[in-house]
């Protein structure tokens, strides 16, 4: 059963886009999807929201999600959260693996 937290970074015009910017030059997005029980760690920019990045981050189960909560790695997520003067509003998905199979016919795979 997989955790999926949907994270949408919202600022000045400018600063959330900057943001991810930063995570993903100064190594931070690659170090956190190499840690263990990471299965997604990626930015998407919402088309109505021009000041607003998702972060799609999703994590094996709840233990591998708590122990990247406790590692230093959250330290510099939230250096640059202050950094660059974020807010945040959170979305926590829990897996759902028995979707019935008419949805089937509404992906196009």
């Amino acid at each position: 059963m997989a955790i999926t937290v949907n994270i949408y970074y919202t600022g000045a015009p400018g600063r959330a886009m900057a943001f991810a910017r930063e995570m993903t030059d100064t190594g931070v997005v690659a170090d956190i999807r190499a840690e263990a029980g990471n299965l997604r760690y990626e930015y998407f920019l919402p088309m109505d929201g021009a000041d607003t990045v998702l972060l799609i981050d999703s994590w094996r189960d709840q233990a591998a999600l708590d122990v990247h909560h406790a590692s230093p790695m959250m330290g510099r997520i939230g250096a640059l959260r202050e950094k660059y003067d974020l807010h945040m509003r959170v979305e926590r998905y829990v897996s759902d693996d028995t979707a019935p199979a008419s949805d089937s016919r509404f992906i196009k795979a």
